[in-house]
């Protein structure tokens, strides 16, 4: 290696997955960390750490001057930037190199080509790769004559950036101008560059993207693609290795593709070409290029062998940029199995998807796969940074047996605490669509997926309840060093929203409300039943006033009547609470004023979602309880409509979705 110390210019999973092939290259490592960050796990798995501002993204890990001051006073004389924040910015790159330490990623002038859309497109067409039919809006009008040659429908896409922010589906040509300019406004507060591309909308398309390495000696291979087509509004849910649905010549199409355009561009390091696959007609087109390592490289890692061997990509990374030749060449690379990636979320998936925070009062990552997480027992997850968690990744010998082990091991998967998308991931994996790779990009976009219900996550809380409270211990919230049937048989009645009849015998038999149950075991919060001779197992704690429950991935919570209710974003007496934790970007409202129901009293962002808070009722604003920047609690009281006149029906009231948000969390990291 030409240089000795690493510092890594992110947090999470990805730079604890960055330390740990960083160590096994003999590296000494630094790790940044913002206020927030202070105890993370990241932090302490470094060799060194420095804190380099408070919690906001933009004063810490954004700050291209705090990583470089945190490089020279620790002496590193490398940076790998992850992914997400700068890793994509080409003037940390620059900068980077610029004050003399290694940029493990390709140089700036390639991140400035790769980076925007349109010269990327053009890159692409010199190098002979098919694009896919598109028309650029360089100024503030132009759509209109510009669209018949792209044809309906058609995509309106930002140049820069990406993320899904800047992007509409446009049907109907009188749709147009508004499309282009919601476009163009999410655009420019997101990339600073209000730059519009129409292209041809694929109605049925699949998101293919293929893995390229480059070295400094003229060595470019590929390491065969990944099927991203699971995804929800342009943000990627579940990829795999290889791509299920592809045919031998469409392979050969899009790997020799992404080789000859990273040959074009002259591209050094890791990097992925994405394509979209026009289901209706066989076609592949280049979208853009990825100019740093994905979330879902772990997949290839599984599934793509180099003489027999697993790869590293992040070793090779570190290799290439240390002016080493790649140690391989094409033909070494072969495909051996398949390999699932599900991201994990800190998000409601059956509650609009609305960002969630919280502390994970207990987690647990499955053993039968590979977890890239640094999500721990006892954690704070808050809104200020992206609601990735962390990643399961399963291998199997054929995508039938890597499916069922991804079921499996979100089925071992659970954090308690708060809520996340692991039951809805469980059910994507579990569908007949996923089974049979029938799914393409919109389909999670046209598909309601049913929430998980809670009958058997009842029959756990009531047993594992009326247990505890047999063995009177009144201090025991479902202790990690285990418990012990030893109650009498005498029924027991559990209130967990509803009254519960629970039968227990001194044999581990018993009924809970008329159903057959018998405990296998129950030890460190996982207790395993057989509920009418189905074995099922179940992640449970309980607390004094609760018993929360994570069963096939979905976190239920069980409360007593008095405070079994949620809080929700509108009452019909006009209170006005948070649908979620976040901060308070806007309030136009002041005590006193006059409102008509619908009327917006506020705007809440977290994790990059922008809620709009609604009047539920025509009134009087008689409580303003937060002002702009306040960091506010889920459920907390923020503002108070008196009505003028009792409300006859619920019409107004609720939360809107921002158009700036498209109606999603967008998301910083692909």
């Amino acid at each position: 290696m030409t240089f000795s110390t690493l510092l890594v210019a992110n947090r999470g999973e990805i730079a604890l997955r960055v330390i740990r092939s960083a160590r096994a290259a003999g590296l000494r490592t630094v790790a940044v960390y913002s206020d927030a960050d202070r105890e993370a796990p990241h932090v302490r798995a470094a060799d060194v750490a420095v804190r380099i501002g408070p919690t906001p993204a933009a004063e810490s890990y954004l700050s291209i001057d705090a990583v470089l001051d945190a490089a020279r006073r620790t002496g590193a004389d490398a940076v790998h930037p992850g992914y997400g924040f700068l890793s994509e910015r080409a003037a940390f790159a620059r900068a980077v190199t610029e004050a003399g330490l290694v940029f493990v990623g390709p140089s700036a002038d390639v991140m400035d080509r790769m980076g925007r859309k349109d010269l990327a497109r053009k890159v692409a067409v010199a190098a002979g790769v098919p694009v896919v039919p598109s028309a650029e809006l360089a100024g503030a009008s132009g759509a209109d004559s510009s669209a018949p040659a792209v044809g309906y429908p058609l995509l309106v896409k930002a140049a820069a950036g990406g993320g899904g922010k800047g992007m509409r589906v446009v049907r109907d040509p009188a749709e147009l101008d508004a499309a282009v300019a919601s476009a163009r406004r999410e655009a420019r507060a997101a990339f600073g560059d209000d730059t519009m591309l129409l292209e041809k909308y694929v109605e049925h398309g699949r998101h293919v993207e293929v893995q390229v390495l480059a070295d400094a000696h003229g060595n470019v291979v590929h390491l065969f693609e990944r099927d991203c087509s699971t995804q929800r509004r342009h943000q990627k849910v579940i990829e795999e290795c290889p791509a299920p649905t592809i045919s031998d010549r469409v392979r050969t199409l899009v790997t020799d593709s992404a080789v000859a355009l990273a040959r074009q561009v002259g591209y050094r390091n890791a990097g992925t070409v994405e394509f979209l696959l026009d289901a209706d007609t066989g076609e592949a087109y280049f979208l853009e290029m990825n100019t740093r390592l994905q979330v879902e490289h772990p997949v290839t890692e599984l599934a793509v062998q180099v003489d027999g061997s697993p790869i590293d990509l992040v070793a090779l990374q570190l290799l290439v940029a240390a002016g080493e030749p790649l140690p391989f060449i094409q033909e070494d690379v072969a495909l051996a199995g398949h390999a699932i990636e599900a991201r994990v979320y800190a998000e409601d998936p059956f509650g609009g998807f609305l960002p969630q925070a919280g502390t994970a009062v207990l987690v647990r990552w499955p053993g039968r796969a590979r977890v890239d997480a640094a999500l721990e027992s006892g954690q704070v997850v808050s809104t200020a940074y992206d609601p990735m968690l962390g990643k399961v990744v399963v291998h199997g010998s054929d995508r039938e047996s890597a499916r069922r082990a991804l079921v499996d091991a979100l089925d071992d998967t659970a954090v308690l605490g708060l809520t996340t998308n692991v039951g809805f991931l469980r059910a994507v994996a579990a569908s007949d669509e996923f089974r049979d790779a029938t799914i393409d990009t919109a389909w999670l976009d046209r598909t309601t997926l049913e929430q998980p219900d809670d009958d058997v996550a009842r029959v756990f809380a009531a047993w594992v309840q009326s247990m505890l409270a047999a063995e009177a211990d009144p201090g025991h919230p479902f202790r990690g060093d285990g418990w012990r049937l030893t109650g009498p048989s005498a029924p027991f009645v559990v209130e967990l929203d509803r009254p519960v009849l629970v039968h227990r015998a001194g044999d581990g038999t018993g009924r809970v409300d008329g159903v057959e149950v018998r405990q296998l075991s129950a030890e460190h919060h996982v207790a395993v039943l057989s509920i009418e001779d189905h074995r099922e197992q179940a992640v449970v704690n309980a607390a004094a006033h609760t018993v929360e429950v994570v069963h096939r991935g979905q976190r239920h919570v069980f409360r007593k009547p008095d405070v079994f209710a949620e809080p929700v974003a509108a009452g019909a007496d006009g209170t006005v609470s948070a649908p979620m934790p976040g901060t308070v970007l806007s309030v136009p409202v002041s005590e006193g004023d006059e409102v008509d129901a619908g009327d917006v009293l506020g705007i809440l962002e977290a994790m990059k979602m922008e809620l709009s808070l609604k009047a539920p009722v025509a009134g009087t604003v008689t409580t303003v309880g937060a002002a702009v920047g306040e960091q506010v609690a889920l459920g907390a009281t923020l503002f108070v409509v008196t009505p003028a006149a009792a409300p006859t029906d619920g019409s107004g009231a609720g939360v809107a979705h921002t158009d700036r948000a498209s109606d999603t969390t967008a998301r910083e990291v692909q």
